[in-house]
């Protein structure tokens, strides 16, 4: 089961992204959504854990290695060529074999001052990919096994707790030693409950929602307004790892229900492949904006780093835009296909030969 209208929030979580990290200082941008659209990580959490309970969720039993090689062949072979050309672009400085041994084993959201080092998005995705690891464990122990209002108690009253321990850690009304607040604020158990109670969210869906498609325009729109006061009239309690489930739960839900205009026109192919690529776009932002440095496009298109920073900001936007739509056709595509095919080659090969040796 896929739900096409899904996709394309993607493309809009990932360029949030990219305009909160380079392009809050042009003035169409320099306002509190963008400013604050780091929070876009915590969508992509919670929707990933919503579309594996879609993907595998009428699965009796997840076999994990199948499932772990399937994940990895989406999202390591370009995350490992991000860091490389990172490397290269930077001619190796301030790299030690430390820092690309955790970065490329996808540890460094694990171990403190490492995070940030090499390709900095890619935090998130060793955040990803922990969650990839116990999601079979919960769907073949717990999800598959309780009852829905089971599952809900455990995964909200872990939500709940997750909220109010990240807090007290950051703003100090808690302290470890060794668990400062800067390790606090990438450590993947923290932010695994945006992935359970994307999890709790598909498990609704697919009991109670699957076949209740209609015109939802209007809570989608009330949904992302109520996010817009939220960005605009902060509480004060950080928001990064799990606060707005509240909202982008059921923005999440009724878009995958919703059949209305605008929600079909989002489903047309060509803003489906936006959504496609937006793990590139997410993934790369740091390698094109390191390798298209204001240096680079000075000496090549002479634009001035102050004076030209919004025309600086754009070109490096559709360049971003281009390599990752060229990186899924071309490398991202071909690499899936090539990991996931290489267990089922091997099967085939056993029993083949199983056969023969039968036959003989």
């Amino acid at each position: 089961m896929k739900i096409q209208q899904l996709t394309f929030t993607r493309f809009i979580a990932a360029i949030s992204i990219v305009i909160f990290h380079y392009g809050t200082k042009n003035f169409l941008f320099d306002n509190f959504i963008f400013k604050q659209a780091s929070v876009g990580v915590s969508y992509f959490f919670m929707l990933s854990g919503f579309v594996m309970i879609i993907s595998y969720g009428n699965l009796e039993k997840i076999d994990f290695f199948e499932y772990l090689k399937n994940r990895l062949a989406r999202i390591y072979p370009l995350y490992a060529l991000a860091a490389l050309s990172v490397m290269v672009s930077n001619q190796f400085k301030n790299v030690n074999i430390e820092n690309v041994l955790i970065h490329f084993s996808m540890l460094q959201s694990w171990i403190q001052g490492q995070a940030p080092k090499i390709n900095p998005p890619g935090w998130s995705l060793s955040a990803e990919l922990f969650f990839y690891i116990t999601f079979p464990f919960f769907a073949n122990k717990f999800y598959s096994k309780l009852k829905l209002k089971t599952n809900a108690l455990w995964i909200i009253s872990f939500w709940i707790i997750s909220l109010v321990l990240f807090n007290c850690i950051l703003y100090g009304i808690i302290s470890f030693k060794s668990f400062p607040p800067d390790l606090n604020a990438y450590y993947p158990l923290m932010y695994l409950n945006t992935f359970l109670i994307g999890n709790l969210a598909g498990l609704y869906f697919i009991n109670h929602l699957k076949n209740q498609q209609g015109n939802y325009l209007i809570p989608i729109l009330i949904c992302l307004l109520f996010l817009i006061l939220a960005l605009r009239y902060p509480t004060g309690i950080d928001h990064h790892n799990g606060l707005f489930a509240v909202i982008f739960i059921p923005l999440i839900i009724f878009i995958s229900l919703s059949t209305d205009k605008l929600t079909t026109f989002f489903s047309r192919k060509e803003f489906v492949f936006l959504g496609e690529i937006s793990f590139g776009i997410y993934i790369l932002q740091y390698p094109v904006w390191i390798i298209f440095s204001d240096f680079r496009l000075n000496k090549f298109l002479g634009t001035d780093r102050e004076a030209d920073y919004t025309l600086n900001f754009f070109i490096r936007l559709l360049i971003l835009i281009a390599a990752s739509a060229l990186s899924y056709l071309y490398f991202e595509k071909p690499m899936r296909n090539l990991i996931k095919s290489f267990g089922k080659r091997k099967l085939e090969n056993k029993q083949i030969n199983t056969t023969e040796s039968i036959q003989a």
